[in-house]
């Protein structure tokens, strides 16, 4: 039985209010249609932009294995706003940082549970939904 390829744009953003501040992250999946799946509002603490920004990678990574029956069968295309993180995780550019370098290493991990995963910087204005959603978590955490 040949399974179906499925593919899946995710919108990724992470945000720390002050560097590092109270921060959060943000992921919109969208199917092949561009209709939205579901989405992740998350805050994490205290963390630096990188940090959430790797986070916000690595969460939606780990969020598609629960509502996905097959993550083989998915090639996902990540679109962040972080030219940096895009940069690092497509092997462009070297990770100086450990505590990043840590990320990226699980990041990779999880890469291996999908049939393929690319990324893609785009303009932050590209970028409104996840964004949206960051901000939603550091405010609602900040109310409490």
């Amino acid at each position: 039985m040949m399974t179906l390829m499925q593919k899946i744009t995710v919108f990724t953003d992470g945000g720390a209010r002050g560097n590092p501040g109270p921060a959060g992250i943000g992921a919109q999946f969208l199917d092949e249609q561009n209709e939205v799946m579901t989405e992740l509002s998350e805050y994490i603490g205290e963390a630096t932009n990188n940090v959430a920004e790797y986070t916000a990678v690595k969460r939606a990574l780990e969020h598609m294995e629960t509502f996905l029956s097959d993550t083989k069968a998915a090639q996902v295309s990540f679109k962040l706003d972080s030219q940096l993180v895009e940069r690092q995780l497509k092997g462009e550019y070297k990770i100086k940082d450990q505590n990043l370098k840590t990320y990226a290493d699980a990041i990779q991990v999880l890469e291996d549970h999908f049939a393929s995963v690319s990324y893609m910087h785009v303009p932050r204005a590209e970028n409104k939904e996840a964004d949206r959603l960051v901000n939603e978590a550091v405010d609602a955490a900040q109310e409490k």
